[in-house]
C-alpha cells in the first residue's frame, strides 16, 4: 500500500535565499532529523537558519494573531527567500544574555520561584498571605476612603479599605543592595556654587541649573559649601523636587541626591557613556541590603517557614540540593505542586546548571548558562513536530559537559522534532545526522553552500570545514619561563573556597574547569579590576544601525581629518551623522517606512543611492576614492589603501592592522554592527583594546564562534601578543588553547559548592602525564 500523501512532507525545502551575504542559497533538510550547520564565523549559518528559516516561521504563526494582538508583537519582514515550503513552528534558543534587570533572577526567569511562592503560602507556618506576600517584587500597599457608588438611580458613598502584602524588603525595594552617594565625589567643599564646586557631569552654573540654584534663596552661592548650615545643606543635597519661581518663570528645585537618582542611578550603568559611567562607579557605592541581607525579601516573608526553612534559604540553596529538599516534602495537598516543581528543578540538573541557586541574578549568567537556562521550558514539553533552532549549544561547556548537551538534543530529536544547530566545535558536529557546511570562506566571499550531506562525507569533500575536522593540537615542546606572579590570596568571590594562586606573568596562562567551577568568580573577581588590566569579556556590543566597525573603532576619526586636510574643508563634511548626511534620508542610506501592524519596509534612499552622503561631499577625493568607497572597503583592502602614498594615514593603518590580526580582514568598513556574527562581535572588541597601554590582557572565551581553521589564527594572535611582552591570561574550554598554553590552572573538581578549588596548575605536558583532573582526561585523549 502507498504511504499517504500526508506522509511525504518530511523536508525543509529553502530556494533562493538572499539574507545578508546568502547568495541564491537552495537547501532541502529532512524533517525529524539533527542537522547541523557548519562554515567559518561569516560564513551566513546564522543568515540562513535564524534570519531565514526561523523567522519566516514566527512571521507566518504571527499572522494568524488578529491585528490587534499582532501590534504588541515585534513586527518582521518577509526574508528574501524565492520558496520556503514544509516549515514548521520554530523554537529559537538563542545566546542573547537575560535582561540585567536588577529584579530579575534565575527564579523569575523560569517560573521556579513562581511555584516555590505557592507552595509556601500554602504550607508554610505561620500563614501570612498570598503568594503575592512571598515576592520580592510587590510591594505592600494599604489605603481607605470614601467611594461614591450609583445604586438604584441613588448615588451612595461608602467606606471602602484594601490592603496588599508583598515581599518586597521596604528599604531595598527588592533589590537586595542599597546604594550610597559618596558626597565628597558630587561637590568641592572648599569652593562656592559660583566657583564651581558641583562636579557632576551635565550640572553646570553656565545654564539653568546656575539660574535655579541662584534664584532658589535656599542658600548664598558665593559661600563655600563648607560655611553652610545644616539645613543649607540639607537644601542642596536632598531637597524633593519644589516649585519655585525665578525671574518670573516657573521652575521645579529639587536637590543633588535626588537628582543622581533620577538621571543616572535608574538607567542600565553598561549602556552610559564612558565618562557618565566613570562618574557613577566613582560616586556610588553598592552594599548589601542591611534590613533583608541581601535577600530581597520583607521580614514577613522570611518568617514564614517549612520543616524550619523560609524561602530565601531555599533560593539560597544551590538547585541540585534545593531538589532534595523539595523531593523530601510529603504534603498530599499539593503534590501536583510539588511534581512540577520537583521536574523543573531536575531539568536544570539535568542540564548541568545543578550549581546556580534560584536566587542568582539573571544578569550574572554567561551566554551558555543563559542558552541552557532557556532550554529547560522545553525538555519536558509535550509538543513534537517542532523545529528547535540552537546557536552554539556548546559555548562555555567543559569537554565533559559537551557529551550532555549531545545526549540533550538527541532527546529532543528522538521526540519527532527537527533539531538545527550552528555549531563549530568536532564533538558536537559528529552526532549530526545531516550536515550544511557553507562557506568557502567568510563575508562577500562566503554565502554558498559547499558542502551537504553525512559527517563522513563532509570529512573527505576537501572543504575547510571538512580538512579541520580532524586537527588535534599537540603539546608545545618547551613552554615559556615566567620572570614574575601575580598573587591571588583568599579569593571568595561566589563558590571559590578561600583560593590561593599565583598567576605567572610574561606568559600566555589558561584558566580552565567544568562550567560552574569557579573561573570567572576568580579572573574577574580577583585581576580584571586591577590596574593595567584590560578585560576583554563575552558582553554584547552596543550599536545602532549607525554604528560600524569604522566608527566603533574610532577609525573614522583620522580618516575623515586625512579627507578634510587635503580637500581643505572641515572633518565633520566626512560623516555621515553629521554636516555630510544625505538630508532625504539622514544619513542612514535607507528611508524607513512604518506600517503599523505589518513590517517596518527599507527602501534605499533615491537621491545618495544608498551612499549615506551629500552628492557634494563625494566629489572631494583622497587616493583618488571618495568617502563611501572608503567606506565600501574590506579591511584588507583598506590596509593597503593607507598605507602608502597620498593616503597614507597612520593612524587609521594601525587599527586596521589590528583587525587583521584578529581575522577579521574581510568585513567591511561601513557594514553595520547589527550585521556582525557574535564571534565577529567579540574580535572586534578585542582589535579595540589591542593598541591600549595595558600589560595583561584577560580573554573569556575568545574562541566563541571561531571556526576550527580560525583557532589557529587566534593561537598566533595570542602568541604575538605575549611575544610583544604582554601577559595574556585566558579563560577556554577548548582543548587546542589549553595545548598551546605555558601554563594551566584547573579548579574543580566540580560545579557549584562541588567546585571553587584549584585542582591543578602547572604545564600542560603535566596536566597530561597526570591526568589527576577531568580536564587532564579530556586533553590527554585530544592530544592522543
Amino acid at each position: 500500500m502507498s504511504k499517504p500523501v500526508a506522509d511525504s512532507h518530511d523536508l525543509i525545502r529553502v530556494l533562493g535565499a538572499r539574507v545578508n551575504n546568502l547568495k541564491d542559497v537552495s537547501v532541502e533538510l529532512p524533517k525529524r532529523r539533527l542537522t547541523v550547520f557548519t562554515g567559518v564565523s561569516g560564513s551566513g549559518k546564522s543568515s540562513l537558519v535564524f534570519s531565514t528559516i526561523a523567522a519566516e516561521s514566527q512571521r507566518l504563526i504571527n499572522e494568524t494573531y488578529s491585528s490587534f494582538v499582532q501590534g504588541f508583537m515585534p513586527s518582521l519582514a518577509r526574508p528574501e527567500v524565492d520558496v520556503l515550503e514544509g516549515l514548521t513552528t520554530a523554537i529559537i534558543v538563542d545566546q542573547q544574555r537575560m535582561g540585567a534587570n536588577p529584579h530579575s533572577t534565575v527564579g523569575t526567569a523560569t517560573d521556579a520561584n513562581a511555584m516555590l511562592r505557592i507552595l509556601f503560602s500554602r504550607i508554610g507556618k505561620p500563614h501570612i498571605g498570598s503568594p503575592q506576600a512571598f515576592s520580592f517584587n510587590v510591594a505592600s500597599i494599604s489605603g481607605a476612603g470614601a467611594v461614591t457608588i450609583e445604586k438604584a438611580g441613588q448615588k451612595v458613598k461608602e467606606r471602602r479599605s484594601f490592603s496588599i502584602t508583598g515581599g518586597m524588603c521596604p528599604r531595598c525595594e527588592g533589590r537586595g543592595r542599597v546604594n550610597d552617594i559618596d558626597l565628597t565625589q558630587i561637590y568641592d567643599e572648599t569652593k562656592s556654587l559660583n566657583e564651581g564646586a558641583i562636579t557632576i557631569p551635565g550640572i553646570s552654573m553656565e545654564g539653568w541649573y546656575g539660574r535655579i540654584f541662584r534664584g532658589s534663596g535656599f542658600f548664598d552661592p558665593d559661600k563655600p559649601i563648607a560655611k553652610f548650615t545644616k539645613k543649607q545643606l540639607n537644601d542642596l543635597l536632598y531637597k524633593e523636587p519644589t516649585k519655585i519661581k525665578v525671574e518670573g518663570i516657573n521652575l521645579t528645585y529639587q536637590g543633588l541626591v535626588p537628582q543622581i537618582q533620577k538621571s543616572f542611578l535608574s538607567k542600565d550603568v553598561e549602556a552610559m557613556q564612558p565618562h557618565i559611567r566613570a562618574f557613577v562607579e566613582r560616586v556610588v557605592t553598592f552594599t548589601i541590603c542591611p534590613e533583608c541581607d541581601g535577600t530581597r525579601l520583607s521580614e514577613l516573608a522570611r518568617s514564614s517557614k517549612i520543616k524550619r526553612i523560609n524561602i530565601a534559604d531555599a533560593c539560597a540553596m544551590q538547585i541540585s540540593d534545593l531538589a532534595d529538599w523539595v523531593r523530601g516534602l510529603k504534603e498530599p495537598s499539593v503534590a501536583p505542586l510539588l511534581a512540577n516543581l520537583t521536574a523543573t528543578l531536575d531539568s536544570f540538573v539535568e542540564i548541568g546548571l545543578g550549581y546556580l541557586s534560584l536566587d542568582r541574578p539573571a544578569g550574572t549568567l554567561s551566554g551558555g548558562e543563559a542558552q541552557r537556562t532557556k532550554m529547560i521550558r522545553h525538555l519536558g514539553s509535550a509538543l513534537t513536530d517542532v523545529t528547535y533552532v540552537f546557536d552554539e549549544p556548546t559555548i562555555g561547556l567543559h569537554p565533559h559537559d559537551i557529551q550532555r548537551m549531545n545526549n540533550l538534543l538527541i532527546q529532543l530529536r528522538d521526540k519527532g522534532n527537527t533539531v538545527l544547530v550552528v555549531e563549530h566545535k568536532p564533538e558536537a558536529i559528529a552526532i549530526a545526522d545531516h550536515v550544511v557546511d557553507l562557506g568557502p570562506r567568510a563575508g562577500t566571499k562566503g554565502g554558498e553552500v559547499v558542502f551537504e550531506g553525512t559527517v563522513d562525507g563532509l570529512r573527505s569533500s576537501g572543504t575547510l570545514t571538512g580538512r579541520h575536522l580532524d586537527d588535534r593540537a599537540s603539546l608545545k615542546p618547551e613552554v615559556r619561563e615566567s620572570s614574575e606572579v601575580l598573587q591571588i590570596r583568599g579569593a571568595d568571590t561566589h563558590n571559590l573556597q578561600n583560593v590561593d594562586v599565583d598567576i605567572p606573568l610574561g606568559v600566555l596562562v589558561v584558566v580552565t574547569g567544568v562550567a560552574g567551577s569557579g573561573k570567572s568568580s576568580l579572573i574577574h573577581g580577583s585581576v580584571a579590576g586591577l590596574d593595567g588590566v584590560i578585560a576583554v569579556d563575552q558582553g554584547a556590543i552596543r550599536g545602532s544601525r549607525r554604528s560600524n566597525p569604522a566608527t566603533y573603532t574610532g577609525m573614522l576619526e583620522p580618516i575623515r581629518k586625512a579627507f578634510a586636510k587635503v580637500n581643505g574643508v572641515k572633518p565633520a563634511l566626512f560623516s555621515s551623522n553629521s554636516e555630510g548626511a544625505c538630508p532625504t534620508c539622514n544619513g542612514n542610506g535607507v528611508i524607513y517606512t512604518d506600517l503599523g501592524v505589518m513590517a517596518t519596509v527599507a527602501t534605499l534612499c533615491e537621491e545618495c543611492e544608498g551612499k549615506r552622503f551629500q552628492a557634494e561631499v563625494l566629489e572631494y577625493k583622497l587616493g583618488g576614492k571618495d568617502i563611501s568607497e572608503v567606506l565600501a572597503m574590506s579591511v584588507t583592502e583598506a590596509s593597503e589603501f593607507f598605507a602608502a602614498g597620498e593616503a597614507k594615514t597612520p593612524a587609521a593603518h594601525k587599527i586596521l592592522t589590528h583587525l587583521s590580526d584578529v581575522g577579521l580582514g574581510y568585513i567591511s568598513l561601513g557594514q553595520p554592527l547589527t550585521t556582525l556574527s557574535g564571534g565577529e562581535r567579540q574580535r572586534l572588541k578585542l582589535a579595540t583594546h589591542m593598541g591600549e597601554k595595558g600589560g595583561i590582557y584577560v580573554l573569556d572565551e575568545p574562541t566563541t564562534g571561531l571556526h576550527l581553521a580560525d583557532v589557529e589564527h587566534l593561537l598566533g594572535l595570542l602568541d604575538r601578543l605575549v611575544d610583544a611582552g604582554k601577559s595574556v591570561i585566558v579563560i577556554e574550554h577548548h582543548q587546542a588553547v589549553m595545548a598551546h598554553a605555558d601554563w594551566i590552572i584547573d579548579l574543580g573538581p566540580g560545579a557549584g559548592h562541588d567546585g571553587g578549588k584549584v585542582v591543578f596548575e602547572g604545564t600542560p605536558a603535566d596536566l597530561v602525564a597526570k591526568r589527576s583532573t577531568l580536564t587532564g582526561e579530556h586533553l590527554a585523549a585530544y592530544v592522543g
